[in-house]
Protein backbone atom coordinates (compact mmCIF):
# COMPACT_ATOMS: atom_id res chain seq x y z
CA UNK A 1 0.00 0.00 0.00
CA UNK A 2 2.67 2.34 0.55
CA UNK A 3 4.17 2.02 -2.86
CA UNK A 4 0.53 3.12 -4.11
CA UNK A 5 0.60 5.63 -1.91
CA UNK A 6 3.77 7.22 -3.01
CA UNK A 7 2.91 6.67 -6.46
CA UNK A 8 -0.85 8.43 -6.06
CA UNK A 9 0.86 11.69 -4.20
CA UNK A 10 3.33 12.06 -7.36
CA UNK A 11 0.40 11.30 -9.90
CA UNK A 12 -2.19 13.85 -7.37
CA UNK A 13 0.39 16.50 -7.25
CA UNK A 14 1.36 16.47 -10.96
CA UNK A 15 -1.98 16.50 -11.65
CA UNK A 16 -3.49 19.49 -8.93
CA UNK A 17 -0.27 21.71 -10.82
CA UNK A 18 -1.43 20.27 -14.10
CA UNK A 19 -4.73 21.28 -13.74
CA UNK A 20 -4.62 24.54 -11.70
CA UNK A 21 -2.22 25.50 -14.94
CA UNK A 22 -5.22 24.30 -17.11
CA UNK A 23 -7.60 26.29 -15.34
CA UNK A 24 -5.65 29.20 -16.04
CA UNK A 25 -4.97 28.52 -19.25
CA UNK A 26 -8.43 28.62 -19.91
CA UNK A 27 -9.13 31.88 -17.98
CA UNK A 28 -6.64 33.14 -20.28
CA UNK A 29 -8.28 32.36 -23.39
CA UNK A 30 -11.94 33.27 -22.54
CA UNK A 31 -10.39 36.53 -22.31
CA UNK A 32 -8.98 35.97 -25.96
CA UNK A 33 -12.16 34.67 -27.39
CA UNK A 34 -14.62 35.06 -25.40
CA UNK A 35 -16.54 32.29 -23.74
CA UNK A 36 -19.96 32.46 -25.17
CA UNK A 37 -20.18 33.32 -28.81
CA UNK A 38 -19.04 31.99 -32.83
CA UNK A 39 -15.64 31.99 -32.51
CA UNK A 40 -15.19 30.41 -29.27
CA UNK A 41 -17.34 27.38 -30.91
CA UNK A 42 -15.56 28.01 -33.98
CA UNK A 43 -11.95 27.30 -31.77
CA UNK A 44 -13.39 24.77 -29.65
CA UNK A 45 -14.46 22.28 -32.34
CA UNK A 46 -11.19 22.87 -34.32
CA UNK A 47 -9.38 22.55 -30.97
CA UNK A 48 -11.13 19.75 -29.75
CA UNK A 49 -10.75 17.51 -33.11
CA UNK A 50 -7.20 16.03 -32.33
CA UNK A 51 -7.87 15.37 -28.37
CA UNK A 52 -10.82 13.45 -30.18
CA UNK A 53 -8.79 11.38 -32.55
CA UNK A 54 -6.23 11.36 -29.11
CA UNK A 55 -8.94 9.96 -27.30
CA UNK A 56 -9.08 7.07 -29.56
CA UNK A 57 -5.68 6.42 -29.48
CA UNK A 58 -5.34 6.48 -26.04
CA UNK A 59 -8.24 4.93 -24.46
CA UNK A 60 -9.14 3.02 -27.08
CA UNK A 61 -5.61 1.61 -27.44
CA UNK A 62 -3.33 2.32 -25.32
CA UNK A 63 -4.66 2.38 -21.57
CA UNK A 64 -7.01 -0.81 -22.41
CA UNK A 65 -4.21 -2.89 -24.47
CA UNK A 66 -0.37 -1.53 -23.59
CA UNK A 67 -0.04 -1.37 -19.99
CA UNK A 68 -0.68 -4.92 -19.69
CA UNK A 69 0.86 -6.41 -22.36
CA UNK A 70 3.88 -4.07 -21.10
CA UNK A 71 3.24 -5.56 -17.50
CA UNK A 72 3.61 -9.03 -19.09
CA UNK A 73 6.66 -8.14 -21.06
CA UNK A 74 7.99 -7.08 -18.30
CA UNK A 75 8.94 -11.04 -17.47
CA UNK A 76 11.18 -11.69 -20.56
CA UNK A 77 14.45 -12.02 -20.16
CA UNK A 78 15.15 -8.50 -21.82
CA UNK A 79 12.76 -6.87 -19.11
CA UNK A 80 10.41 -5.85 -22.22
CA UNK A 81 13.05 -3.91 -24.17
CA UNK A 82 12.49 -5.59 -28.01
CA UNK A 83 8.69 -5.42 -27.28
CA UNK A 84 8.85 -1.65 -25.99
CA UNK A 85 11.05 -1.29 -29.21
CA UNK A 86 8.78 -2.60 -31.65
CA UNK A 87 5.81 -1.05 -30.16
CA UNK A 88 7.16 2.50 -30.18
CA UNK A 89 8.43 2.56 -33.72
CA UNK A 90 4.78 0.65 -34.57
CA UNK A 91 3.25 3.30 -32.91
CA UNK A 92 4.97 6.24 -34.31
CA UNK A 93 4.16 4.72 -37.73
CA UNK A 94 0.57 4.90 -37.13
CA UNK A 95 0.54 8.10 -35.76
CA UNK A 96 1.96 9.71 -38.72
CA UNK A 97 -0.54 7.87 -41.25
CA UNK A 98 -3.34 9.12 -38.96
CA UNK A 99 -2.38 13.02 -38.91
CA UNK A 100 -1.68 12.98 -42.66
CA UNK A 101 -5.23 11.45 -43.41
CA UNK A 102 -6.09 14.34 -40.33
CA UNK A 103 -4.90 17.06 -42.10
CA UNK A 104 -6.36 16.27 -45.89
CA UNK A 105 -10.01 15.60 -44.12
CA UNK A 106 -9.78 19.20 -42.10
CA UNK A 107 -12.96 20.60 -44.18
CA UNK A 108 -15.05 17.39 -43.83
CA UNK A 109 -14.71 16.98 -39.75
CA UNK A 110 -15.05 20.65 -39.13
CA UNK A 111 -18.36 20.25 -41.14
CA UNK A 112 -18.78 16.26 -39.56
CA UNK A 113 -18.96 17.94 -35.70
CA UNK A 114 -20.84 21.34 -36.29
CA UNK A 115 -22.99 20.80 -39.30
CA UNK A 116 -25.49 23.99 -37.59
CA UNK A 117 -22.39 26.43 -38.00
CA UNK A 118 -22.80 29.46 -40.33
CA UNK A 119 -20.75 29.58 -43.11
CA UNK A 120 -18.29 32.18 -41.45
CA UNK A 121 -18.03 29.69 -38.61
CA UNK A 122 -17.01 26.93 -40.97
CA UNK A 123 -14.77 28.47 -42.26
CA UNK A 124 -13.17 30.06 -39.56
CA UNK A 125 -12.98 26.41 -37.74
CA UNK A 126 -11.51 24.76 -40.68
CA UNK A 127 -8.72 27.42 -40.66
CA UNK A 128 -8.43 26.74 -36.76
CA UNK A 129 -8.31 23.05 -37.34
CA UNK A 130 -5.32 22.92 -39.88
CA UNK A 131 -3.29 24.89 -37.62
CA UNK A 132 -4.15 22.19 -34.40
CA UNK A 133 -4.61 18.66 -35.88
CA UNK A 134 -1.03 18.36 -36.52
CA UNK A 135 -1.53 17.45 -32.70
CA UNK A 136 -2.50 14.44 -33.41
CA UNK A 137 1.10 12.96 -33.82
CA UNK A 138 2.09 14.75 -30.23
CA UNK A 139 -0.90 13.33 -28.72
CA UNK A 140 -0.72 9.98 -29.57
CA UNK A 141 3.40 9.84 -28.96
CA UNK A 142 2.82 11.54 -25.99
CA UNK A 143 0.03 8.84 -24.67
CA UNK A 144 2.22 6.39 -25.69
CA UNK A 145 5.49 7.13 -24.23
CA UNK A 146 3.60 8.10 -21.26
CA UNK A 147 1.85 4.79 -20.68
CA UNK A 148 5.05 3.23 -21.26
CA UNK A 149 6.68 4.73 -18.22
CA UNK A 150 3.45 4.15 -16.54
CA UNK A 151 3.56 0.43 -16.88
CA UNK A 152 7.36 0.97 -15.92
CA UNK A 153 6.14 2.04 -12.51
CA UNK A 154 7.41 5.56 -13.67
CA UNK A 155 4.01 7.48 -12.77
CA UNK A 156 5.23 11.44 -12.67
CA UNK A 157 6.61 12.10 -15.72
CA UNK A 158 3.45 11.82 -17.34
CA UNK A 159 1.20 13.93 -14.99
CA UNK A 160 3.98 16.69 -14.88
CA UNK A 161 4.59 17.35 -18.30
CA UNK A 162 1.36 18.80 -19.40
CA UNK A 163 2.44 21.35 -17.09
CA UNK A 164 4.64 22.68 -19.63
CA UNK A 165 1.72 22.76 -22.41
CA UNK A 166 -0.24 25.23 -20.12
CA UNK A 167 2.60 27.35 -19.29
CA UNK A 168 3.86 27.79 -23.18
CA UNK A 169 0.03 28.29 -24.11
CA UNK A 170 -0.77 30.54 -21.62
CA UNK A 171 2.43 33.06 -22.72
CA UNK A 172 0.69 32.63 -25.81
CA UNK A 173 -2.61 33.59 -25.49
CA UNK A 174 -1.17 36.52 -23.42
CA UNK A 175 0.47 37.35 -26.56
CA UNK A 176 -2.11 37.18 -28.80
CA UNK A 177 -4.23 38.98 -26.39
CA UNK A 178 -1.39 42.30 -26.36
CA UNK A 179 -1.35 42.11 -30.03
CA UNK A 180 -4.77 41.46 -31.19
CA UNK A 181 -7.07 42.88 -28.01
CA UNK A 182 -9.57 40.77 -26.97
CA UNK A 183 -11.65 39.06 -26.39
CA UNK A 184 -12.24 38.44 -30.62
CA UNK A 185 -15.92 36.88 -29.87
CA UNK A 186 -17.05 38.48 -33.35
CA UNK A 187 -16.45 35.44 -36.68
CA UNK A 188 -15.79 37.88 -38.81
CA UNK A 189 -12.92 40.08 -36.78
CA UNK A 190 -10.53 37.20 -37.32
CA UNK A 191 -7.31 37.37 -39.49
CA UNK A 192 -4.92 34.92 -40.66
CA UNK A 193 -2.27 35.87 -37.95
CA UNK A 194 -4.76 36.26 -35.40
CA UNK A 195 -5.27 32.84 -36.32
CA UNK A 196 -1.73 31.31 -36.69
CA UNK A 197 -0.79 33.38 -33.58
CA UNK A 198 -3.78 31.54 -31.45
CA UNK A 199 -3.63 28.02 -33.03
CA UNK A 200 -0.10 27.65 -33.58
CA UNK A 201 -0.07 28.53 -29.44
CA UNK A 202 -2.02 25.77 -28.79
CA UNK A 203 -0.38 23.10 -30.96
CA UNK A 204 3.47 24.58 -29.72
CA UNK A 205 2.47 23.31 -26.07
CA UNK A 206 1.29 20.23 -27.49
CA UNK A 207 4.73 19.79 -29.21
CA UNK A 208 6.57 20.31 -26.29
CA UNK A 209 4.79 18.63 -23.76
CA UNK A 210 5.10 15.31 -25.71
CA UNK A 211 9.46 16.10 -25.99
CA UNK A 212 9.70 16.35 -22.55
CA UNK A 213 9.01 12.60 -21.52
CA UNK A 214 11.55 11.58 -23.69
CA UNK A 215 14.10 12.84 -21.12
CA UNK A 216 12.50 10.07 -18.62
CA UNK A 217 13.69 7.22 -20.23
CA UNK A 218 16.62 6.30 -18.32
CA UNK A 219 14.63 6.00 -15.11
CA UNK A 220 12.55 3.51 -16.38
CA UNK A 221 15.38 1.63 -17.53
CA UNK A 222 14.70 1.89 -20.90
CA UNK A 223 16.97 2.01 -24.33
CA UNK A 224 14.31 2.91 -27.69
CA UNK A 225 15.47 1.83 -30.92
CA UNK A 226 13.74 1.93 -34.34
CA UNK A 227 12.33 -1.65 -34.86
CA UNK A 228 10.32 -2.49 -37.79
CA UNK A 229 10.56 -6.01 -37.24
CA UNK A 230 6.85 -6.30 -35.61
CA UNK A 231 6.29 -10.11 -36.40
CA UNK A 232 7.41 -10.68 -32.53
CA UNK A 233 5.17 -7.93 -30.93
CA UNK A 234 2.31 -10.21 -30.62
CA UNK A 235 -0.06 -8.14 -33.17
CA UNK A 236 -2.94 -10.46 -33.83
CA UNK A 237 -3.52 -10.30 -30.22
CA UNK A 238 -2.81 -6.72 -29.42
CA UNK A 239 -5.11 -6.26 -32.73
CA UNK A 240 -7.65 -8.66 -31.21
CA UNK A 241 -7.76 -7.30 -27.76
CA UNK A 242 -7.59 -3.41 -29.27
CA UNK A 243 -10.53 -4.40 -31.70
CA UNK A 244 -13.24 -4.19 -28.99
CA UNK A 245 -11.86 -0.98 -27.36
CA UNK A 246 -11.10 0.91 -30.56
CA UNK A 247 -15.00 0.67 -31.52
CA UNK A 248 -16.09 0.93 -27.93
CA UNK A 249 -14.09 4.92 -28.61
CA UNK A 250 -15.29 5.46 -32.12
CA UNK A 251 -19.18 4.83 -30.54
CA UNK A 252 -18.17 7.41 -27.73
CA UNK A 253 -17.03 9.65 -30.87
CA UNK A 254 -19.88 9.28 -32.95
CA UNK A 255 -22.38 10.07 -29.96
CA UNK A 256 -19.55 13.16 -29.41
CA UNK A 257 -20.58 14.12 -33.14
CA UNK A 258 -24.09 14.00 -32.67
CA UNK A 259 -23.68 15.71 -29.48
CA UNK A 260 -21.76 18.91 -30.89
CA UNK A 261 -24.12 19.23 -33.69
CA UNK A 262 -26.86 19.88 -31.31
CA UNK A 263 -24.92 21.75 -29.85
CA UNK A 264 -23.50 24.31 -32.39
CA UNK A 265 -27.45 24.92 -33.41
CA UNK A 266 -27.29 27.13 -29.59
CA UNK A 267 -23.47 28.65 -30.78
CA UNK A 268 -23.99 32.95 -30.76
CA UNK A 269 -25.66 34.01 -27.66
CA UNK A 270 -26.08 31.01 -25.89
CA UNK A 271 -24.21 28.35 -23.69
CA UNK A 272 -22.97 25.68 -26.56
CA UNK A 273 -19.90 23.80 -27.61
CA UNK A 274 -16.87 26.28 -25.69
CA UNK A 275 -19.55 26.55 -22.31
CA UNK A 276 -19.79 23.27 -22.77
CA UNK A 277 -16.24 21.96 -22.85
CA UNK A 278 -15.31 24.86 -19.61
CA UNK A 279 -18.09 23.29 -17.49
CA UNK A 280 -16.86 19.77 -18.26
CA UNK A 281 -13.12 20.70 -17.75
CA UNK A 282 -14.30 21.65 -13.94
CA UNK A 283 -16.17 18.51 -13.71
CA UNK A 284 -12.85 17.11 -14.31
CA UNK A 285 -10.50 18.65 -11.94
CA UNK A 286 -12.25 16.29 -8.92
CA UNK A 287 -12.04 13.56 -11.60
CA UNK A 288 -8.29 14.07 -13.06
CA UNK A 289 -7.14 14.92 -9.41
CA UNK A 290 -8.91 11.86 -7.56
CA UNK A 291 -9.89 9.22 -9.53
CA UNK A 292 -6.43 9.20 -12.24
CA UNK A 293 -3.90 10.12 -9.30
CA UNK A 294 -5.11 7.08 -7.14
CA UNK A 295 -6.61 4.62 -9.80
CA UNK A 296 -3.95 4.60 -11.84
CA UNK A 297 -1.38 2.98 -9.55
CA UNK A 298 -4.08 0.54 -8.32
CA UNK A 299 -4.60 -0.50 -12.30
CA UNK A 300 -1.05 -1.17 -12.61
CA UNK A 301 -1.45 -3.70 -9.04
CA UNK A 302 -4.41 -4.84 -9.66
CA UNK A 303 -3.14 -5.84 -13.47
CA UNK A 304 -0.18 -7.88 -12.13
CA UNK A 305 -2.36 -9.43 -9.46
CA UNK A 306 -5.05 -10.17 -12.76
CA UNK A 307 -2.23 -11.98 -14.78
CA UNK A 308 -0.77 -14.12 -11.71
CA UNK A 309 -4.58 -14.97 -11.84
CA UNK A 310 -4.65 -13.77 -7.97
CA UNK A 311 -8.45 -13.06 -7.72
CA UNK A 312 -8.76 -12.86 -4.46
CA UNK A 313 -6.22 -9.85 -4.04
CA UNK A 314 -7.78 -8.31 -7.48
CA UNK A 315 -11.22 -8.16 -5.29
CA UNK A 316 -9.83 -6.38 -2.67
CA UNK A 317 -7.88 -4.00 -4.93
CA UNK A 318 -11.58 -3.26 -6.86
CA UNK A 319 -13.41 -2.74 -3.18
CA UNK A 320 -10.29 -0.45 -1.58
CA UNK A 321 -9.82 1.60 -4.95
CA UNK A 322 -13.44 2.55 -4.83
CA UNK A 323 -13.87 3.18 -1.13
CA UNK A 324 -10.93 5.50 -1.27
CA UNK A 325 -11.76 7.31 -4.10
CA UNK A 326 -15.67 7.77 -3.10
CA UNK A 327 -14.06 9.37 0.13
CA UNK A 328 -12.96 12.25 -2.12
CA UNK A 329 -15.27 12.24 -4.89
CA UNK A 330 -17.85 12.62 -2.95
CA UNK A 331 -17.02 15.54 -1.15
CA UNK A 332 -15.85 17.35 -4.13
CA UNK A 333 -19.06 16.89 -5.75
CA UNK A 334 -20.97 18.55 -2.75
CA UNK A 335 -18.69 21.49 -2.98
CA UNK A 336 -18.25 21.94 -6.82
CA UNK A 337 -22.65 21.96 -7.05
CA UNK A 338 -22.80 24.30 -4.12
CA UNK A 339 -20.13 26.54 -5.83
CA UNK A 340 -21.63 25.95 -9.50
CA UNK A 341 -22.06 29.91 -9.91
CA UNK A 342 -18.73 31.44 -9.07
CA UNK A 343 -17.03 28.06 -10.80
CA UNK A 344 -18.53 28.49 -13.73
CA UNK A 345 -17.60 32.56 -13.74
CA UNK A 346 -14.01 31.29 -13.71
CA UNK A 347 -14.81 30.74 -17.36
CA UNK A 348 -17.03 33.43 -18.29
CA UNK A 349 -16.82 37.09 -19.24
CA UNK A 350 -19.52 37.93 -16.64
CA UNK A 351 -21.54 37.33 -13.94
CA UNK A 352 -24.77 36.82 -16.23
CA UNK A 353 -23.14 34.08 -18.55
CA UNK A 354 -22.01 32.45 -15.12
CA UNK A 355 -25.35 32.38 -14.41
CA UNK A 356 -26.06 30.53 -17.51
CA UNK A 357 -23.27 28.14 -17.94
CA UNK A 358 -23.75 26.79 -13.92
CA UNK A 359 -26.61 24.27 -14.95
CA UNK A 360 -24.34 22.63 -17.46
CA UNK A 361 -22.26 21.96 -14.67
CA UNK A 362 -24.83 20.87 -11.95
CA UNK A 363 -26.03 18.26 -14.78
CA UNK A 364 -22.49 16.95 -16.02
CA UNK A 365 -21.93 16.24 -11.47
CA UNK A 366 -24.86 14.49 -11.36
CA UNK A 367 -22.13 10.95 -12.80
CA UNK A 368 -19.36 12.40 -11.18
CA UNK A 369 -18.99 9.80 -8.45
CA UNK A 370 -20.69 6.87 -11.01
CA UNK A 371 -17.88 7.62 -12.94
CA UNK A 372 -15.34 6.89 -10.22
CA UNK A 373 -16.98 3.71 -9.69
CA UNK A 374 -16.60 3.44 -13.71
CA UNK A 375 -13.00 4.34 -13.89
CA UNK A 376 -11.88 0.56 -11.33
CA UNK A 377 -14.82 -1.41 -13.12
CA UNK A 378 -14.08 -0.89 -16.65
CA UNK A 379 -10.07 -0.85 -16.07
CA UNK A 380 -10.85 -4.44 -13.77
CA UNK A 381 -12.06 -6.18 -17.27
CA UNK A 382 -9.20 -4.89 -18.95
CA UNK A 383 -6.68 -6.27 -16.44
CA UNK A 384 -8.95 -9.64 -17.68
CA UNK A 385 -7.94 -8.86 -21.40
CA UNK A 386 -11.90 -8.66 -22.00
CA UNK A 387 -12.12 -5.15 -23.83
CA UNK A 388 -15.73 -7.23 -25.44
CA UNK A 389 -17.85 -6.73 -22.00
CA UNK A 390 -16.52 -3.25 -21.77
CA UNK A 391 -17.72 -2.37 -25.28
CA UNK A 392 -21.19 -3.23 -25.15
CA UNK A 393 -22.26 -1.28 -22.07
CA UNK A 394 -20.19 1.19 -23.52
CA UNK A 395 -22.29 1.01 -26.58
CA UNK A 396 -25.55 1.37 -24.41
CA UNK A 397 -24.41 4.18 -23.26
CA UNK A 398 -23.42 5.80 -26.13
CA UNK A 399 -26.92 5.11 -27.90
CA UNK A 400 -28.47 6.97 -24.84
CA UNK A 401 -26.16 9.85 -25.00
CA UNK A 402 -26.86 10.39 -29.07
CA UNK A 403 -30.68 9.34 -28.43
CA UNK A 404 -30.78 12.26 -25.26
CA UNK A 405 -29.26 14.96 -26.95
CA UNK A 406 -31.44 14.54 -29.96
CA UNK A 407 -34.53 14.59 -27.70
CA UNK A 408 -32.61 17.49 -26.01
CA UNK A 409 -32.92 19.39 -28.85
CA UNK A 410 -36.41 18.63 -29.92
CA UNK A 411 -37.89 19.87 -26.37
CA UNK A 412 -35.63 22.27 -24.72
CA UNK A 413 -35.00 25.95 -25.80
CA UNK A 414 -31.74 27.08 -26.77
CA UNK A 415 -30.49 28.63 -23.64
CA UNK A 416 -31.27 25.18 -22.09
CA UNK A 417 -29.62 23.38 -24.32
CA UNK A 418 -26.26 22.42 -23.50
CA UNK A 419 -27.62 21.57 -20.00
CA UNK A 420 -30.13 19.48 -21.59
CA UNK A 421 -27.45 17.56 -23.52
CA UNK A 422 -25.38 17.34 -20.01
CA UNK A 423 -27.95 15.92 -17.82
CA UNK A 424 -29.08 13.01 -20.69
CA UNK A 425 -25.51 12.44 -20.73
CA UNK A 426 -25.08 11.60 -16.78
CA UNK A 427 -28.17 9.25 -16.90
CA UNK A 428 -26.54 7.43 -19.50
CA UNK A 429 -23.31 7.11 -17.64
CA UNK A 430 -25.63 6.20 -14.66
CA UNK A 431 -26.92 3.22 -16.76
CA UNK A 432 -23.67 2.44 -18.15
CA UNK A 433 -22.08 1.97 -14.65
CA UNK A 434 -25.00 -0.16 -13.24
CA UNK A 435 -24.60 -2.50 -16.19
CA UNK A 436 -21.24 -2.61 -15.64
CA UNK A 437 -20.82 -2.97 -12.11
CA UNK A 438 -22.79 -6.24 -12.42
CA UNK A 439 -21.30 -7.70 -14.96
CA UNK A 440 -18.28 -7.80 -13.21
CA UNK A 441 -19.92 -8.77 -10.27
CA UNK A 442 -20.93 -12.15 -12.26
CA UNK A 443 -17.79 -12.55 -13.63
CA UNK A 444 -15.58 -12.29 -10.61
CA UNK A 445 -18.40 -14.38 -8.44
CA UNK A 446 -18.66 -10.85 -6.47
CA UNK A 447 -16.76 -7.77 -6.40
CA UNK A 448 -17.69 -6.76 -2.81
CA UNK A 449 -20.39 -4.04 -3.88
CA UNK A 450 -22.32 -3.96 -0.96
CA UNK A 451 -19.27 -3.14 1.01
CA UNK A 452 -18.29 -0.42 -1.56
CA UNK A 453 -21.83 0.68 -1.65
CA UNK A 454 -22.17 0.96 1.69
CA UNK A 455 -18.99 2.91 1.72
CA UNK A 456 -20.71 5.86 -0.80
CA UNK A 457 -23.73 5.72 1.23
CA UNK A 458 -22.14 6.67 4.53
CA UNK A 459 -20.22 9.34 2.43
CA UNK A 460 -23.47 10.61 0.66
CA UNK A 461 -25.39 11.17 3.74
CA UNK A 462 -22.36 12.84 5.26
CA UNK A 463 -22.09 15.57 1.95
CA UNK A 464 -26.01 16.40 2.48
CA UNK A 465 -25.39 18.38 5.59
CA UNK A 466 -21.63 19.79 4.43
CA UNK A 467 -23.69 20.96 0.95
CA UNK A 468 -26.39 22.74 3.13
CA UNK A 469 -23.48 24.74 5.45
CA UNK A 470 -21.60 25.59 1.80
CA UNK A 471 -24.60 26.80 0.48
CA UNK A 472 -25.14 29.10 3.65
CA UNK A 473 -21.54 30.27 2.86
CA UNK A 474 -21.96 31.50 -0.22
CA UNK A 475 -25.66 32.88 0.57
CA UNK A 476 -23.55 34.82 2.94
CA UNK A 477 -20.93 35.85 0.55
CA UNK A 478 -23.78 37.48 -1.84
CA UNK A 479 -24.97 34.52 -3.66
CA UNK A 480 -25.30 34.71 -7.67
CA UNK A 481 -25.24 38.70 -7.04
CA UNK A 482 -22.49 39.17 -5.10
CA UNK A 483 -18.65 39.93 -5.17
CA UNK A 484 -17.91 36.08 -6.11
CA UNK A 485 -19.29 36.77 -9.60
CA UNK A 486 -17.47 40.17 -9.80
CA UNK A 487 -14.44 38.80 -12.13
CA UNK A 488 -12.95 35.39 -13.00
CA UNK A 489 -10.13 35.49 -9.85
CA UNK A 490 -13.00 36.33 -7.42
CA UNK A 491 -15.09 32.99 -8.76
CA UNK A 492 -12.15 31.44 -8.04
CA UNK A 493 -12.05 32.74 -4.64
CA UNK A 494 -15.39 31.99 -4.23
CA UNK A 495 -15.53 28.74 -4.96
CA UNK A 496 -12.65 27.68 -3.00
CA UNK A 497 -13.97 29.08 0.07
CA UNK A 498 -17.25 27.81 -0.17
CA UNK A 499 -15.26 24.85 -1.38
CA UNK A 500 -13.39 24.56 2.01
CA UNK A 501 -16.36 24.74 4.05
CA UNK A 502 -17.87 21.54 2.48
CA UNK A 503 -15.02 19.56 3.13
CA UNK A 504 -14.63 20.75 6.85
CA UNK A 505 -18.22 20.10 7.81
CA UNK A 506 -17.65 16.40 5.32
CA UNK A 507 -14.68 15.31 7.46
CA UNK A 508 -16.15 16.80 10.75
CA UNK A 509 -19.72 14.54 10.23
CA UNK A 510 -17.26 11.43 8.99
CA UNK A 511 -15.32 11.70 12.35
CA UNK A 512 -17.80 12.47 14.64
CA UNK A 513 -19.53 9.03 13.31
CA UNK A 514 -15.77 7.06 13.35
CA UNK A 515 -16.05 6.22 9.41
CA UNK A 516 -13.84 3.31 9.05
CA UNK A 517 -12.38 4.77 5.57
CA UNK A 518 -11.50 8.40 7.27
CA UNK A 519 -8.00 7.25 8.72
CA UNK A 520 -6.77 5.46 5.74
CA UNK A 521 -8.13 7.94 3.46
CA UNK A 522 -6.52 11.20 5.49
CA UNK A 523 -3.17 9.54 5.82
CA UNK A 524 -3.14 9.57 2.18
CA UNK A 525 -4.13 12.93 1.98
CA UNK A 526 -1.19 13.92 4.45
CA UNK A 527 1.55 12.76 2.18
CA UNK A 528 0.22 15.67 -0.23
CA UNK A 529 1.81 18.46 2.80
CA UNK A 530 4.55 19.83 1.86
CA UNK A 531 6.62 18.33 5.01
CA UNK A 532 6.40 15.16 3.18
Amino acid sequence: MSSIGRASVLIGAGTIASRLTGLLRTIVLVAAIGSIGGAGDAFAVANQLPNNIYAIISTGLLTAVVVPQIVKAATHADGGQAFISKLFTLGTVGLLGATALAMVAAPLLVQVYASKFTDDQLALSTAFAYWCLPQVFFYGLYALLGEILNARRVFGPYTWAPIVNNVISIAGFGVFILIFSGPQDRVAAWTPSMIATLAGTATAGIVVQTLVLLFFWRRAGLTLRPDFQWKGVGLRHIGRLAGWTFLMVVAGQLAGIVQSNVLSGASGNDPAIFASQNAWLLFMLPYSIIVLSIGTPYFTQLSEHAAAGRHDQVRADISRSIRTLGFFIVASAAALAVAAVPASRIFTTNAEQAVAAAPVLLCFLVCLVPLAVLFVVQRTFYAYNDTRTPFFFTLLQCALVAGGAVLASAVLGRGELAAGVALTQSIASVVQVVVATVLLHRRLSGIGTASWLLALGRFALAALPAAAAGYGVLLLLGGADGWTTSSALAGAAGAAIVGSVVLAVYLGILALFRTPELAPALALGRRFLPHR
